[in-house]
């Protein structure tokens, strides 16, 4: 008896537990007011599975190398100090070992830090993720840089980013590849100010940061999905790809392969490789993608 009472009450327990907001049997959640009140991009540099949550799982990783694609997630970033920046630290995700054309990395800015130059003949596109840098040029003018602004530095151009508290920027680096007399300006902007360009046969939202003249070699694309809506192209093309998922999750095709994505989340695709994507969970998918443009692949 007193043993069918003790699994009667286990029962009950579980049941309970089963059916209350932080049983078991419930996904953890974030209160939608808390969600409203964390700045944006907020999960692209605080991750689900950051190392903290993972310190459990000895030798876990999500992250994977092979010879047309990578993805580098969170708990694989190596930090040391950027050459000629000050008190800042950067971790390389995509560099010309992995077979880029272009250098891909994340600067973590401290109190009081500042940005070196890149080497001659470099061309630079610096994003702001996570805090706010001044960007000061040639003509001792300056520019505040917040979550969501970006800047692209032609090659040779002299300039000096300074932060007074703290940022986390994305950074992009490739060989200007020149093309006739056409040169580059400096421009800087916002992804809010970019109008959503056509996007024909999808259903993804669209904006370039920049302009989509032949004198630009690259581009940077944002592009917006909500849940449920995928690409429905199947890409394969010669475009090599960096990637940074700013928000939501996903699943992500690369080659044979399907890898489970979430904000914070980097990859590369070198050219040719299949690629494809679909944005799930409750929010939305958002993602900053590297693409070369405007150059004959010969």
């Amino acid at each position: 008896m007193r043993s069918r009472h003790l699994i009667f009450f286990i029962v009950i327990s579980l049941v309970k537990a089963s059916k209350s907001d932080d049983g078991f049997c419930s996904a953890p959640s974030i209160a939608e007011s808390d969600e409203k009140t964390k700045p944006i991009y907020w999960k692209a540099t605080n991750p689900t599975l950051s190392p903290s949550h993972l310190q459990d799982l000895p030798g876990f990783t999500r992250s994977v190398y092979k010879r047309d694609h990578a993805l580098i997630t969170p708990e694989s970033h190596v930090y040391s100090p950027l050459p000629d920046w000050k008190n800042t630290l950067g971790a390389y995700l995509i560099t010309p070992a992995t077979g880029s054309h272009f250098v891909m990395y994340l600067a973590k800015m401290k109190e009081m830090s500042s940005s070196g130059l890149p080497p001659q003949d470099i061309e630079r596109l610096v994003f702001v993720v996570e805090g706010a840098v001044t960007l000061t040029n040639t003509s001792s003018s300056s520019k505040q840089l917040t979550v969501d602004s970006y800047v692209y530095l032609p090659p040779n151009f002299h300039h000096s980013m300074d932060c007074v508290e703290s940022a986390t920027l994305v950074v992009f680096e490739r060989r200007y590849e020149h093309l006739g007399s056409h040169t580059t300006e400096l421009i800087i902007g916002s992804t809010d100010k970019q109008p959503l360009l056509e996007t024909p046969g999808e259903v993804f939202e669209l904006r370039k940061l920049l302009p989509m003249s032949l004198a630009y070699d690259f581009n940077i694309h944002i592009m917006d999905f909500q849940p449920g809506e995928f690409l429905n192209v199947k890409e394969v093309h010669y475009n090599q790809h960096g990637l940074l998922l700013l928000e939501g999750q996903g699943i992500y095709r690369l080659g044979d392969n399907w890898y489970p994505v979430q904000a914070g989340d980097v990859i590369w695709m070198a050219p040719f490789v299949p690629q494809w994507y679909a944005a799930l969970g409750k929010t939305r998918s958002r993602y900053l993608l590297y693409k070369d443009v405007n150059r004959n692949p010969l």
